[in-house]
């Protein structure tokens, strides 16, 4: 990621969406024209005209000339006209062209890398590490911040530990080899000891430690089908909590984070409220999130959805920027930010890039071995 030079990468779905974009051939002042056309509109929020244009001190041309070049990039469908006026808008083809062939990374800054990297400090379990990401995303962007959790169930076991809390009700604590932690309350049928639920976890642990969750769950279930009064005490003891601990959970909102959705309230590109009721019901149920999330888990550097490239109705007004992190070198997750199509594209791509790259630091630094 962020090598000088090199144009951010283009998410492979683009085709779908963007078909015929690798023909267009644009000559260099129509390129010039294109350019100062995005930056001023997303600066400025308003539709570009060629006398605004005119008076940019790098654009030597008429305004009778820029009319012309604008003709022609509205002939390719790289912007269009929102209204009667004379101003012009970034069609999302637009936005992809300028992202793509006009809009270069560069090395990032290490300064920048210092100064977010501060906002970890004190942070070291892993929950809190993406939760401070999210938060971070969408402090420094104004925009929502998203990250998707690691599969749990692809994750190996650490150890697990039974606690007494009550009668009937005891404490189970599950660690993965990647740091994460799961807690849940246990409802039993009768009490029991302190030293059962040790003797259970040592069976648990001594039997399925580095073995992936996914797997435990399939052996667990088949155990319990089996006639329980044959097997051990510890080993019985164990099927019956852990049972209950390994429930799949057919939902994924646990696997997604989001932060700051009430910025896009503020933001002007967003002014309707059914759009709005869409966007955030979007938010709320994460479904769609999580698959779209899930969809660049296996890309190496930036992904970026401009409105209706992503496929998603309610994101056709909005841009999703986001980046994979990893721990150990191995992908776990992606996390980026969700703001309106018209957004400073430069910034937002360094900061997500920035921040996958301080996650990933984090969790490989905090995570247990």
């Amino acid at each position: 990621m962020g090598q000088s030079g090199q144009s951010y990468r283009v998410h492979g779905l683009e085709a779908r969406f963007m078909t015929g974009i690798d023909q267009i051939a644009l000559s260099d002042r129509a390129k010039f024209v294109l350019d100062r056309l995005v930056r001023h509109y997303i600066d400025e929020g308003v539709p570009v005209g060629s006398r605004t244009l005119s008076r940019h001190p790098s654009l030597v041309l008429s305004s009778a000339s820029i009319r012309n070049v604008m003709a022609d990039l509205e002939e390719c469908g790289l912007i269009k006209s929102p209204h009667t006026s004379s101003g012009r808008i970034p069609t999302v083809k637009g936005y992809r062209f300028f992202i793509n062939r006009l809009l270069k990374s560069g090395p990032v800054d290490e300064r920048s890398i210092q100064k977010f990297s501060g906002r970890f400090e004190g942070v070291a379990d892993p929950a809190s590490i993406l939760a401070s990401a999210t938060e971070m995303l969408s402090q420094i962007t104004s925009f929502a911040g998203i990250l998707s959790t690691p599969d749990f169930d692809k994750a190996c076991i650490r150890q697990i530990e039974f606690l007494k809390l009550s009668q009937k009700r005891v404490l189970a604590i599950l660690v993965t080899k990647d740091g994460q932690v799961q807690n849940k309350v246990l409802s039993t049928d009768r009490e029991y000891s302190n030293s059962e639920l040790v003797e259970a976890a040592n069976f648990f642990n001594e039997k399925y430690s580095a073995k992936s969750l996914s797997l435990v769950r399939r052996e667990l279930l088949k155990l319990m089908k089996k006639d329980r009064r044959k097997m051990q005490k510890e080993m019985e003891t164990a099927v019956r909590m852990a049972g209950q601990l390994f429930e799949q959970d057919d939902t994924v909102s646990e696997h997604v984070l989001i932060s700051g959705e009430s910025n896009l309230l503020s933001i002007s590109d967003f002014a309707e409220a059914d759009r709005l009721k869409e966007l955030f019901e979007t938010f709320r149920t994460k479904k769609i999130l999580f698959d779209l999330l899930q969809n660049s888990i296996s890309e190496s550097g930036i992904t970026i959805f401009i409105g209706e490239e992503s496929g998603v109705e309610p994101l056709r007004d909005c841009s999703l920027i986001s980046a994979p992190y990893k721990l150990d070198n191995q992908t776990v997750g992606v996390l980026g930010v969700i703001g309106p199509t018209r957004m400073q594209y430069e910034e937002v791509i360094n900061t997500v890039d920035i921040t996958a790259q301080i996650v990933s630091n984090a969790l490989s630094m905090h995570g247990p071995a």
